[in-house]
């Protein structure tokens, strides 16, 4: 709040809400915290293996540290390609309205996390959708949000069991839905789980190689395709999250309408 007078012996009161400011350069700070914590971790410990490797002369040792130094790197470089995708999608305005197979998405999806699950030993189910199953939007961003949500599943999924990965309509909207039976989210988390860099259970995370940024690309492609993103979980039975977006009614597929 301030005061100007005038000549006439009066004054100017001006009031001004600062609360949104306050609150971007909140976030803005805690974004730099994060992203300088997340990219700090794998830089410093490149420089340490690095170090140990130049005065290293045996083979199985060079192998060895070398092996964690490309883990490192991959590391830090699935941070920068998040970061990237993140900032894409939320300044990328308005999502392409395509009609778009809930199939197609489903299969790119899975084929993402495909070699994920197949050196932890989980198995994916995919319940087939068929044609019928249409959405408008924009398709990478589609396959995106739901390659992410297939591979928290993975993830987060007990070695030997398996994640459901399906797609249903009402005519109005069509839900994908990624079901695992790993840990389950604590109700407490439930609220936060969608935040950038948020993380359960951070030891996991550590030993996964997860960023903290998937939920939260999730969230800004629902957003941007006028839906939600709905999570159910139950603490030792699994977690069920469900992208919800507009159903294309009435409408052809471009794929399909390309292909005749």
């Amino acid at each position: 709040m301030s005061a100007v007078p005038l000549a006439d012996g009066g004054a100017v009161a001006i009031i001004e809400d600062v609360t949104e400011r306050s609150r971007l350069d909140a976030v803005r700070t805690d974004f730099v915290a994060n992203i300088s914590h997340e990219l700090k971790t794998p830089v410093g410990a490149l420089s340490v293996l690095a170090e140990a490797l130049a005065d290293e002369d045996q083979p199985e040792v060079v192998q060895r540290l070398a092996d964690k130094m490309v883990n490192e790197a991959m590391r830090a470089g699935r941070t920068i390609d998040d970061l990237l995708e993140l900032s894409r999608i939320e300044l990328g305005g308005e999502a392409v309205k395509d009609v778009v197979l809930a199939s197609m998405v489903i299969d790119e999806s899975v084929n993402r996390a495909r070699s994920l699950a197949e050196r932890v030993g989980i198995e994916i189910v995919v319940v087939p959708s068929g044609d019928r199953v249409r959405m408008v939007g924009d398709r990478r961003q589609l396959v995106s949000a739901l390659g992410n949500l297939v591979e928290n599943a993975v993830k987060y999924s007990d070695p030997d069991s398996r994640v459901e990965v399906s797609a249903t309509s009402d005519g109005r909207w069509v839900d994908l839905s990624v079901r695992d039976f790993g840990l389950g989210i604590p109700q407490k988390d439930i609220d936060r789980i969608f935040e950038r860099f948020y993380r359960v259970d951070r030891a996991r995370s550590r030993e996964t190689g997860g960023t903290g940024l998937g939920l939260a690309i999730v969230r800004h492609v629902a957003t941007n395709h006028g839906g939600e993103v709905k999570l159910v979980s139950v603490e030792g039975e699994g977690s069920t999250f469900t992208l919800r977006i507009p159903a294309a009614v009435g409408l052809v597929s471009t794929t399909l309408r390309d292909a005749g």
